[in-house]
């Protein structure tokens, strides 16, 4: 463990000081608990000053893994995440995770190195134009240029990534500003706290028009609304104006997927029950939606159904997305005045969605009963479902799985079942989900992953043992990128260049310390589960599986006739 020095003398209420301390300083401010990153030579002071404070560093293995730490503990606390780097390869390791933040709408920011200001006009030993390369995915992107800057940059930066809509901001600093004294009076700036607006009257009333015309409206809930908190009210007024919810992927578990106007999730890559919901409907209730979560034209292929937009932000224009009218302001507060503002219910048959429950629920029962190993995927996600508790967090990693897991795995909480969805980055999901922990450690995390999303960032599985998170990783074994030989299959009926060879996991956790599992038949998984769920330690479970079954799903729905 780091020793911690006696505080520095120029502690937050002092006037003078370094640009170090002024950071830190400046992130105690907006309470900040964890940066999650790698030191370099440009950055040795900011890191050093972070001992005299009470915001803990989590050194990673790679910076890549830092930026995924921050943005999944952004994503759970609604607060940015913070990763720092050195300047060159260091700051571009971080840009992955940064941009999946900034797609996925969610707050981060990234601290980097860079050359001395004397320097960064030239050619000069690892200088890049760092601003330019994170602008494109960043909601602002600057360089500190002097130290009197440092407390404003800092505020707008969390300002900016906090905000609706939230997502990423880069930050680059100049070993010589880091490193450089102050006389002049520079103190963090005061958190100002935005409140959501109330929703404007004559908007609700327009929608209340839109909506009393309707014959048959379904309600789409997307990642605003989990951001927003707006389960309750989302609840309330499905159950009172009697209309059916979906989710986005995104949104899972906003709206609970055992309450009987459930639909399940959109998003899946083909026609999927939840999308026979959609089929019929003359009018999308469109909550917290975003267009990169899920291309509207899956479920609105005319472009003729009317939408009434509902977020803290306009809508993304879009052909298949014609909003006939939107509303800006808080969630809770617009769904509720909107369900009061609708005289009467509409004429939806008792228990609307309970045939898509059942079809999902068969698929689970399917998985239940199949011994075969390697497992089907459906056994795996029932069996996931069947160890962790309503309120535990899953990552779901890009690729099969992630399909699998995103429309299948009941959700009953929002940000229970994380994917990501706008960037759909591979090699999320071990480092999110030791930032998961970290932001939530009084629930149980598991980390579900491809065997090549695993290997992509596998050695903060040292991270997790060293800093003693606790966290269980399940590596779903088929020796191929199951989704690309899925898709391939799909388009081109063959597929070429998706098979490797792995280690030997069990042995591979082992050496870092972790326990290592090794599912050898189908009744084995449930109770390994179990088992590592309840370890105060780090396991990885490998657990072959059979992804014969993609196939089968694709062509069961292409069968599939609606509207249910």
């Amino acid at each position: 463990m780091d020793s911690h020095r006696t505080p520095d003398p120029q502690g937050p209420g002092t006037a003078t000081g370094d640009v170090a301390h002024l950071m830190v300083r400046c992130l105690e401010a907006e309470g900040v608990e964890y940066v999650f990153g790698i030191p370099g030579e440009e950055n040795i002071r900011f890191v050093d000053a972070l001992n005299d404070s009470g915001v803990r560093y989590i050194l990673v293995r790679h910076e890549q893994g830092a930026s995924f730490m921050a943005e999944i503990y952004g994503r759970l606390t609604g607060r940015a995440g913070v990763c720092s780097a050195t300047l060159g390869p260091g700051a571009i390791n971080l840009l992955l995770g940064t941009a999946d933040a900034m797609t996925n709408s969610t707050p981060l920011v990234a601290l980097a190195a860079q050359g001395s200001l004397s320097r960064v006009h030239k050619e000069s030993h690892q200088v890049i134009d760092m601003v330019s390369m994170f602008a494109p995915v960043t909601q602002w992107a600057a360089r500190v240029q002097s130290p009197e800057a440092v407390p404003e940059m800092m505020r707008k930066a969390f300002k900016t990534a906090q905000s609706e809509r939230p997502g990423a901001v880069f930050l680059a600093v100049p070993e010589d500003i880091e490193g450089s004294h102050f006389k002049t009076p520079l103190r963090p700036l005061q958190v100002d706290t935005v409140h959501a607006d109330a929703p404007s009257p004559s908007q609700i009333a327009r929608a209340a028009e839109a909506l009393a015309t309707a014959r048959r409206p379904v309600v789409l809930a997307g990642h605003g609304a989990a951001r927003a908190g707006a389960s309750a009210a989302l609840v309330r007024f499905a159950e009172r104006l009697n209309v059916p919810v979906a989710t986005t992927f995104h949104g899972k578990g906003v709206f609970p997927d055992d309450h009987p106007k459930a639909l399940g999730a959109v998003g899946f890559m083909r026609h999927d029950y939840s999308n026979f919901g959609f089929d019929a409907a003359d009018t999308l209730v469109c909550v917290g939606y975003e267009i990169q979560e899920f291309d509207p034209v899956k479920i609105n292929p005319n472009g003729d159904k009317r939408i009434v937009h509902l977020h803290r932000f306009p809508a993304e224009v879009d052909a298949h997305y014609p909003v006939t009218v939107g509303i800006e302001s808080d969630l809770s507060q617009a769904l509720d005045a909107l369900a009061a503002a609708v005289p009467n219910s509409f004429d939806y048959e008792p228990g609307a969605g309970e045939r898509i429950q059942a079809l999902l629920a068969e698929e689970l029962d399917y998985g239940r009963s199949s011994d075969a190993c390697p497992l089907v995927p459906q056994r795996v996600v029932a069996d996931v479902r069947a160890a962790l508790d309503r309120e535990d967090i899953v990552l779901a990693d890009t690729g099969a799985g992630k399909m699998w897991m995103a429309r299948l795995y009941p959700a009953y909480s929002a940000d229970t079942c994380l994917v990501s969805n706008g960037l759909s980055t591979m090699g999320f999901a071990l480092p999110g989900a030791i930032a998961a922990k970290l932001a939530r450690p009084e629930r149980r995390v598991l980390a579900m992953m491809g065997d090549g999303s695993f290997l992509m960032n596998s050695q903060e599985l040292e991270t997790a043992v060293r800093e003693r998170i606790p966290l269980v990783v399940l590596v779903l074994v088929d020796e191929e990128y199951g989704l690309i030989t899925w898709k391939m299959e799909l388009e081109l009926e063959r597929h070429s260049h998706t098979h490797f060879t792995n280690p030997d996991f069990v042995a591979y956790a082992e050496s870092f310390g972790a326990r290592g599992y090794r599912i050898k038949a189908a009744s084995d998984l449930l109770p390994v589960l179990r088992r590592a769920l309840d370890d105060d330690g780090v396991s990885v479970i490998a657990c072959p599986v059979d992804y014969s079954e993609n196939l089968r799903l694709t062509d069961r729905l292409g069968e599939l006739h609606g509207p249910f």
